[in-house]
């Protein structure tokens, strides 16, 4: 079963302030290509990293405020926009004669969950990077006055993931939140009451990760793995099969462990007969059935929290998140007696124990039934498995796990077409929502460009 950290009701959550420390972000610059190596993650081509350099070195010369948008299809990301503002921003800057000061950094926004998960030191180290927590499911007022007052007028960039957090898939991009068209109009908007005349320029960047040596080898290993945490045994094998039939056992061996674990997942929730239905490729069963799943489990969640089932599946899990964090994170703990304190330990670990129906539907929330099927990649199969791989590892209380002989990738950088958010203020003002939507649209476009580039 999922590792049941919350024991008792904890203090509220309390903010973190973010406090930059020079001397860290020079320890892990130092630290990163380490870090990426243990990951078993390459850097390949970098393409449009001169104009981001000139960006960095207009922003150094307050001509621009600049706010980078990152696609967040892993949870390596930060690592790799490590790697492209401190490694090969100044590298280019250096080939190409710009004028760059150092440190090249940015500041950003991360979950405040992180620290829960990740232990205090990730919450210690993240703030002393100079991140910004924010509380998703709720409107984190003093999250965003910071994250505001550090676009206008802190000193670096800040970065933000649009799509809200990883949606583990590197050729499908998630719903883009209208958080970071919002904070670009606010900085228009602080800029001209203080007389100033900075540009406020929003860049793109695409991360594409990819096999390092594109064999079949990793995915055969994932899926003989699977396999056996899942109790599927497969009859021994004939004759050497041709490549065609080759590629079609693997995704009916992809659709057994689909099958089975969503069997498994419905017998815990009791849906159904219990028996497993088989499925083939198309099969649109497989869809219905995952629907099924994420509605009976956020039910249950909501259901505990007294929660209504509005918006999309992303939307309700934040809300239930932040229902639990309620019940788990309180401040009035100080003045409880002895029988409340205890009233309170016990709701907080039922609260736990129900965000564990939420926890669950995010590992599948970005998966959907065709994505291997219309293009059967090596990269597209490893996807799929390692978020089959991380959900069962965490059922199984084992988060983290990493996969059998994980495989080496490489991840291409590809910064997009910067867009200007100044000469939209005047739209801005006449309709906030309308131009909110129009500049998240604008990012959408940019990032899928891109990421056919």
């Amino acid at each position: 079963m999922p590792s049941a950290k919350v024991q008792a009701a904890q203090p509220a959550l309390g903010f973190i302030q973010p406090a930059y420390t020079p001397w860290l972000h020079r320890l892990c610059r130092l630290a990163l290509p380490a870090v990426l190596g243990s990951r078993r993650i390459g850097i390949g081509a970098v393409s449009g990293v001169v104009e981001l350099a000139e960006l960095c070195a207009a922003a150094q010369n307050g001509e621009v405020r600049l706010l980078i948008a990152f696609r967040h299809p892993s949870t390596t990301d930060p690592l790799v926009m490590a790697q492209l503002l401190w490694k090969e921003v100044p590298r280019a800057a250096r080939r190409h004669g710009i004028r760059l000061a150092h440190p090249v950094h940015s500041q950003f926004l991360y979950d405040r969950g992180i620290p829960l998960w990740a232990g205090a030191a990730a919450g210690w180290m993240l703030a002393r990077l100079g991140g910004v927590p924010i509380q998703r499911g709720r409107l984190d007022r003093r999250a965003l006055k910071t994250a505001r007052h550090l676009l206008c007028s802190g000193p670096f960039p800040l970065a933000i993931a649009p799509e809200g957090a990883t949606n583990n898939h590197d050729e499908l991009l998630g719903p883009l939140e209208p958080g970071l068209a919002q904070m670009a109009f606010w900085c228009c908007e602080d800029l001209v009451a203080e007389g100033r005349e900075e540009r406020v320029v929003i860049v793109p960047v695409v991360l594409r990760y990819s096999l390092l040596h594109r064999d079949w080898a990793p995915i055969d290993r994932l899926l003989t793995a699977l396999e056996g945490v899942l109790g599927i045994t497969l009859p021994p094998a004939g004759a050497p099969a041709l490549p065609t039939e080759e590629a079609d056992h693997r995704y009916g061996r992809l659709l057994l462990i689909s099958g089975r674990l969503l069997t498994q997942l419905e017998h815990f929730y009791r849906l159904g007969s219990g028996e497993e239905p088989g499925l083939t490729p198309g099969d649109p069963a497989l869809s219905a059935r995952l629907s099924r799943l994420q509605a009976t489990a956020l039910a249950a969640a909501e259901s505990h929290f007294d929660l209504q089932p509005r918006g999309t599946i992303l939307e309700r899990c934040r809300r239930i998140e932040q229902a639990g964090w309620q019940a788990i994170y309180r401040d009035d703990l100080a003045a409880c007696a002895p029988l409340e304190r205890s009233l309170a330990d016990w709701c907080a670990v039922e609260a736990a124990r129900h965000l564990d129906h939420m926890r669950l539907v995010e590992y599948f929330a970005s998966m959907g039934d065709a994505y291997v099927a219309e293009k059967p990649s090596v990269d597209r199969y490893l996807e799929v498995l390692l978020i089959l791989w991380d959900a069962i590892a965490w059922i199984r209380g084992r988060r983290g796990e990493r996969p059998p002989a994980p495989a080496a990738r490489q991840v291409r950088i590809i910064v997009g077409e910067p867009i200007e958010a100044g000469p939209r203020l005047a739209d801005y003002r006449r309709d906030r929502r309308l131009a909110v939507d129009q500049l998240t649209d604008v990012l959408r476009a940019s990032l899928e460009a891109a990421m056919l580039d």
